[in-house]
Parts: C-alpha cells; sequence; structure tokens
C-alpha cells in the first residue's frame, strides 16, 4: 500500500472518528436540555421545588401529561395490597379517576390502566410518598391534614370495596391497613 493511500484511509477514519464524536455530543447536549426543560415543566406543574423528587417522578414515567394520575396511587396501592386487583376496586378507582380528570384517552389514564393491570413497582410507592411529602411540606398543619385525611379517605374507600366476609367483619384487611398506614406517614 503507498503512502498516499494510507494517509488518505487514515484521514477518512480519523474524519469518521470525529464526525461520530462530534455526532455524540450533539446528542448528548440534546438530551441533557431535553431532561432541563422537562424537570422545569414537572416544576411548574406540580411546584415541587425539590429536583431530586421530581427526577424520580420522571424515571417512573410521571410527567406534566401524567401528573394527575400520581394522586390515584394511594388507591392503586391499597387495592393492590392483597396482590390482587378484583373489578370493585377497579371500578372504583377508575370513577374517582374521572373525579380528579384522569379520564378519556390521555396518557395520564393510559399510565393508570397500566397500574390497574399489573401491580406496579415499589418504587412507585416511594416516589408517590415523596410526592406527598414535597406537597404538604409548604401547607400548614390545618391543609396538611385536611390533603392527607382527603386522600386517605378516598383509599380507605377503594379498601372498604371488597372488605370482609359476607359482609362480617372489618372490611379493611390488614395488608389494606398497612399500606393505609404508610400512606398516612407521608403527611407526618
Amino acid at each position: 500500500m503507498s503512502q498516499r493511500k494510507f494517509d488518505a484511509e487514515y484521514n477518512a477514519k480519523e474524519k469518521m472518528f470525529v464526525d461520530q464524536y462530534a455526532k455524540s455530543l450533539r446528542e448528548k447536549r440534546r438530551r441533557e436540555k431535553a431532561e432541563r426543560e422537562l424537570e422545569e415543566k414537572m416544576f411548574e406543574a406540580s411546584g415541587i421545588e425539590d429536583k431530586e423528587v421530581i427526577r424520580r417522578l420522571i424515571a417512573i414515567r410521571i410527567e406534566p401529561d401524567t401528573l394527575a394520575a400520581l394522586s390515584l396511587v394511594p388507591l392503586v396501592e391499597v387495592a393492590w395490597a392483597d396482590r390482587r386487583l378484583d373489578e370493585k376496586e377497579r371500578k372504583a378507582i377508575l370513577e374517582a379517576a374521572e373525579k380528579y380528570g384522569v379520564a378519556g384517552d390521555t396518557p395520564g389514564r393510559a399510565l393508570l390502566e397500566s397500574w390497574l393491570d399489573e401491580k406496579p413497582d415499589d418504587c412507585l410507592l416511594e416516589a408517590w410518598k415523596d410526592y406527598a411529602g414535597a406537597l404538604s411540606h409548604g401547607l400548614d398543619d390545618h391543609l396538611r391534614i385536611a390533603l392527607r385525611d382527603s386522600i386517605l379517605g378516598h383509599a380507605r374507600a377503594v379498601a372498604e370495596e371488597t372488605g370482609g366476609i359476607l359482609g362480617l367483619g372489618s372490611k379493611i384487611s390488614d395488608a389494606e391497613q398497612k399500606v393505609l398506614d404508610e400512606l398516612q406517614e407521608a403527611f407526618e
């Protein structure tokens, strides 16, 4: 191989490497910019200033257009407490979703339905607790308690949908009560 041909091939490979590296850097910058923009949109939509909480929410597919679905996590978690979600619980959650504005053919509704079809990862409850803690942090005691009671009231209603045996005994199972207690702790 002649020196000229060798130099031409070397230069072509070097140019290809530099072009790929530059393309990789542009892609990295584009991703970082998109992440920053999404974090800013989440801040605006949620009012949460803690960037770590916002990043955790984004990591579990909570974005501005699915944020409303997050309000239904307590209901979903209580319904799955016994490792199965029955039709009465599903119906109660979907009715609550309509009231919370998570309806129709929206990304939030699709996300909610995925949680109803398959038990969500434990990280969803952890992210919700972070969200609830950040949300209630700026509230006075009266508003924080009202928010807690509203959320727990809806979750308790889902738990009561299928509880008890032939209408006797407690309508809330031990597993459901454990989840309710865990939800309450997010506000303390």
